[in-house]
């Protein structure tokens, strides 16, 4: 598999302190995607789901995590992969949001066993509207798991739009729903 970033904490992309996976490889190729970088599967991102999997254990070991943000790229078309890591993740936390350019019907029913809540749909960036974690309307926020339905209902209504910044050795990292022209 090939994942560019482990984050902790995010705070944009979903309730509370998660931990942020980045995937890369994506062909869609968005115009006005806020991660052009992770279009192209990297060799120098190859990993396991296991190895993914170890790091993110020890971050929850250490801090308080109340779940898992995955992205990308778009982590859909490493499906195996990303499968197991899923269900290792799921062991950890049962509130994962995954995104996909992928449309909901187009993917495996028991991959969206592990998900808590799904935003499909490809980045259509004269369709952003600033919205709390989908990136332009045409994308669905999907909350799959139906115990966590008043959490999200609750933080999508009372949360707004915000960016986080990373500071890496390579650089800032933006890590949120960027406006059209970012």
């Amino acid at each position: 598999m090939y994942v560019a970033r482990v984050l902790y904490p995010v705070e944009v992309l979903g309730p509370g302190r998660r931990v942020g996976i980045w995937f890369c490889g994506c062909p869609r190729r968005c115009k006005g995607c806020s991660n052009p970088e992770l279009w192209e599967f990297q060799d120098r991102y190859k990993t396991s789901p296991e190895t993914v999997f170890r790091l993110v254990r020890d971050i929850v070991g250490d801090n308080p995590v109340e779940g898992f943000t995955v992205t990308g790229g778009d982590p859909m078309y490493q499906p195996a992969d990303l499968q197991r890591l899923l269900s290792m993740l799921k062991t950890l936390s049962d509130d994962i949001i995954v995104y996909t350019g992928f449309k909901i019907e187009e993917l495996d029913p028991e991959m969206l066993a592990n998900i808590t809540v799904l935003v499909d749909g490809e980045y259509m960036e004269e369709l952003n509207d600033n919205s709390l974690l989908r990136g332009s309307s045409n994308q669905n926020i999907m909350i799959l798991d139906e115990s966590r339905r008043d959490r999200y209902e609750r933080y999508l209504q009372r949360e707004t739009n915000k960016i986080q910044n990373f500071f890496t050795a390579d650089g800032v990292i933006s890590v949120g729903i960027h406006r059209p022209g970012f």
